[in-house]
């Protein structure tokens, strides 16, 4: 009787660490690091810096194009719910889902996951003497944000966003077809 016992407690003990481990897997299957990239990635998107200006404003050219950033509080989707996509003001492909967002009283749009981990790459930033992880739009290179370790679950990330990088589109709208706010 008593090995009988024995084998049940053994039993349940692994198939309790089985499912366990199915679903850490699983939750991190859904939602898989963007890649990383470095000085010898090329973006597909080339524009010269003239062109660049041409086709953002001012704000979207420092945010995007000098590694810029807005005063917090101060971007538009900061304290903005409507269901929708996120755009990237640079290269006009789809970065975030409203589903991703949330309020992380930094005063930056946040995210917990971009719509697509192809959707960005991640870069090593060691401005301001830290380390950081920098957000950019995978066609152009296009620096968005920063992304960090102190988000809400499923993925415990929080994508920093500027607004001025971003083009939002409600649900059911097309995608937009010029950087620039209409």
């Amino acid at each position: 009787m008593r090995i009988f016992n024995f084998l049940g407690i053994i039993l349940v003990a692994l198939f309790t660490y089985s499912c366990g481990q199915a679903q850490t897997t699983a939750k991190k299957n859904v939602y898989p690091d963007p890649p990383v990239a470095d000085n010898k990635t090329v973006f597909p998107m080339k524009l010269t810096e003239t062109e660049w200006k041409a086709r953002l404003t001012e704000m979207q050219y420092y945010i995007l194009r000098e590694e810029g950033t807005e005063r917090a509080g101060t971007g538009k989707y900061d304290h903005f719910y409507q269901k929708g996509t996120y755009y990237s003001a640079a290269s006009l492909q789809p970065l975030f889902s409203s589903e991703a967002k949330f309020n992380s009283g930094t005063g930056w749009p946040s995210f917990y996951a971009p719509i697509t981990p192809e959707a960005v790459r991640l870069l090593k930033d060691e401005s301001y003497g830290s380390v950081r992880w920098a957000v950019v739009d995978s066609k152009s290179g296009s620096h968005l944000g920063h992304v960090f370790d102190d988000g809400p679950k499923p993925t415990g990330k929080r994508y920093c966003m500027n607004s001025a990088a971003l083009i939002f589109v409600p649900e059911g709208g097309k995608a937009p077809t010029s950087s620039k706010p209409q």
